[in-house]
């Protein structure tokens, strides 16, 4: 059996003109692993749309109503970086659904990745940063309410701290959240990870790996969760328009390689998003994205999973 991949078709239609985030890359990623036969058809999964208890067990009614309707005040809107549409709206909601169905087929596999996510800067009543509904947060939420995990790590390597979650898991003692990120980079007030390594500007591929490596090994065995949510963000790239580090293709591939080859050998299941991106090249982001799942089919097929 081949990788278990979580894809969405709603990022497939054109969003309104305007929208400077590219939205587009989620359907490219899918076609790029497709045709570059890193992925295989029959192991694609669709998530359905999520229950909105799931989304109301992070983030109030208050605001996941007044999004959903489009009645988000206009300061809170701005915050978020996105226009509204409907059309957002499901894709939104698809994702959160996403990222829970790849924490299950991790759970059941060993390994899963999802085409989307990493939502990590949204807030219990408000979003930031181009993330809506944090999907990271919720996925975890749902996971401890349903008695698939009594334990959780998650592993964010986003070039930009991962504050919502952090902040939404500041008193939960069942998930501790990593963060390994660029310090002089958005957010300019971070909040308190379980666990914070902010990084220099400028920093590339030999001393990111080794920091990583210093850390969790030890982490794995410190916390010893059942299942690990790594965020593996793209934007440390060198040539990321809001990174900040300097980390090649080659180190990307070997990062996202390092953090599945230490987890699953210690026999922890992962299940990947793809996090942050930004580039006006949008075939050398889709492929920096796909290395992820490029890593993550040589580790499964490693493992024999």
């Amino acid at each position: 059996m081949s990788l278990p991949v979580v894809y969405h078709p709603d990022y497939s239609a054109p969003l309104p003109v305007g929208h400077r985030f590219p939205m587009q890359k989620f359907c490219l990623l899918q076609e790029q692993l497709l045709r570059d036969q890193v992925i295989r058809p029959e192991h694609l999964y669709q998530p359905e749309l999520p229950p909105m208890a799931w989304i109301e067990a992070v983030h109030t009614p208050e605001y996941v109503q007044a999004y959903c309707e489009g009645s988000l005040e206009a300061k809170l809107q701005r915050r978020i970086g996105l226009p509204w549409s409907p059309e957002l709206v499901r894709r939104t909601c698809r994702a959160v659904g996403g990222t829970v169905l790849t924490a299950q087929l991790a759970l059941r596999h060993g390994l899963a990745c999802n085409t989307a996510g990493g939502t990590h800067h949204a807030f219990p009543s408000y979003g930031s940063g181009f993330c809506i509904f944090n999907d990271l947060a919720i996925a975890a939420q749902v996971l401890l309410q349903q008695g698939w995990v009594q334990r959780l790590l998650i592993v964010d390597l986003d070039v930009h701290q991962g504050d919502g979650t952090a902040w939404i898991f500041r008193s939960e003692a069942r998930v501790f959240t990593f963060s390994m990120h660029c310090e002089a980079n958005f957010p300019a007030i971070k909040q308190v990870s379980d666990l914070d390594v902010p990084l220099p500007i400028g920093m590339e591929d030999e001393a990111y790996l080794q920091t990583l490596a210093d850390y969790l090994p030890d982490l794995l065995t410190q916390v010893r969760p059942d299942l690990v949510l790594y965020d593996a963000g793209v934007d440390p790239h060198r040539e990321d328009l809001l990174g900040k580090l300097a980390l090649s293709d080659q180190g990307l591939f070997r990062r996202d390689m390092q953090v599945l080859d230490t987890c699953l050998k210690r026999g922890y299941p992962v299940a990947c998003v793809i996090g942050g991106g930004y580039s006006q090249d949008l075939s050398s982001l889709v492929y920096r994205h796909s290395l992820l799942h490029r890593a993550a089919s040589e580790v499964y097929r490693q493992y024999r999973l």
